[in-house]
């Protein structure tokens, strides 16, 4: 919500017309654009990185739970 509201005040610097307009509109496209990148790499990253990192732990957890039950596994019953 806070990207989306800064989004939409930098609107009018991007597409405004008038006196002084070709001062203000590299600022807002550059507001506008940036805010629209980060928020894309920011909505596709996330999930990716939490993924890697879930997939990673369950790697790991795996391999500790082998060496641990492995070795009364082979041993029999007493």
């Amino acid at each position: 919500m806070t990207t989306m509201a800064a989004l939409l005040a930098g609107l009018p610097l991007a597409l405004g017309t008038g006196f002084g307009s070709e001062l203000r509109r590299p600022l807002g496209i550059a507001m506008v654009g940036g805010l629209l990148l980060s928020q894309v790499l920011t909505l596709y990253t996330t999930p990716v990185i939490y993924i890697f990192f879930d997939n990673l732990a369950q790697r790991f957890s795996h391999k500790a739970k082998r060496s641990e039950g492995g070795g009364a596994e082979l041993a029999g019953p007493a």
